[in-house]
């Protein structure tokens, strides 16, 4: 592992990360993300499914129950490590090959194996995003499809967008003071506690990924925006705040399809 995958990993928060999605209610990804993709990916029984970034297996487990078969890699030991000791504890009557590897080199896996890829919530930390979809593309089988979930580009870029209040109009709106500069930006893990462990985000505008996906064989066929399922708990702001949340999304959902 060379230093720049050391400063994306999440490997030294697996355990919080964990907790985070195993324990929690309400997450994102549990109550939001999960039952949209897998409503989209619409897996079919027997499909090889890579999940790729798959942090401790959450989403894998996922697609274990629905029937596929499930190769997840991601580039820190200890997320891999949990990610396996999960799976055999929740479904003992399946299994899941769990693999230590960077997402830009899928040099493990056969030309054309791969029936469907998924990177949830990971793109965005990943540098070597052109390595990543041209291993995708050489690993998925003709029209394999490719699923990726990512911080909404135009809405979420770090540190340069925010929640503000109109004090005038007593209104709450989303402010963008960056957009079409890609950035790298280094970024707290878990807001609140232990500031001293960050990792790195990378901003891309939309064009980034369309013309990259694009360069790389793949046809978006698919986009979809989901906002917040969270409410404001009561207060003056909470019926603008609710109201802005159901208007700006959070989270993009793309589909790609491999044409050759």
């Amino acid at each position: 592992m060379n230093l720049k995958s050391k400063k994306t990993s999440w490997g030294g928060v697996a355990g919080w990360y964990s907790d985070l999605l195993e324990k929690e209610e309400g997450t994102y990804q549990k109550d939001l993300i999960l039952p949209n993709l897998v409503r989209l990916m619409n897996i079919k029984n027997g499909e090889v499914v890579l999940d790729l970034a798959c942090g401790q297996g959450f989403f894998s487990r996922e697609f274990l129950k629905a029937g596929a078969k499930v190769i997840g890699v991601d580039i820190a030991r200890e997320l891999i490590h949990l990610a396996s000791e999960l799976t055999k504890k929740e479904l003992p009557n399946k299994k899941a090959e769990f693999i230590i590897s960077s997402a830009d080199d899928l040099s493990f896996l056969k030309e054309k194996s791969i029936d469907k890829i998924v990177i949830v919530l990971a793109i965005q930390n990943i540098e070597n995003v052109a390595g990543v979809f041209k291993e995708c593309q050489r690993v998925l089988k003709t029209n394999g499809k490719l699923f990726l979930v990512l911080n909404h580009p135009a809405f979420r870029i770090p540190k340069q967008s925010s929640w503000e209040w109109d004090e005038k109009n007593k209104s709450q709106y989303r402010r963008i003071d960056q957009y079409l500069s890609e950035s790298k930006i280094e970024i707290q893990m878990h807001p609140g506690d232990k500031p001293s462990e960050k990792t790195i985000s990378f901003h891309r505008p939309l064009q980034f990924y369309f013309k990259l996906l694009g360069k790389n064989g793949f046809a978006v066929d698919r986009l979809e925006e989901w906002n917040s399922h969270k409410k404001s708990q009561p207060g003056p702001r909470a019926k603008a705040e609710d109201k802005i949340r159901k208007e700006i999304p959070i989270f993009m959902f793309l589909e790609a399809i491999k044409i050759n």
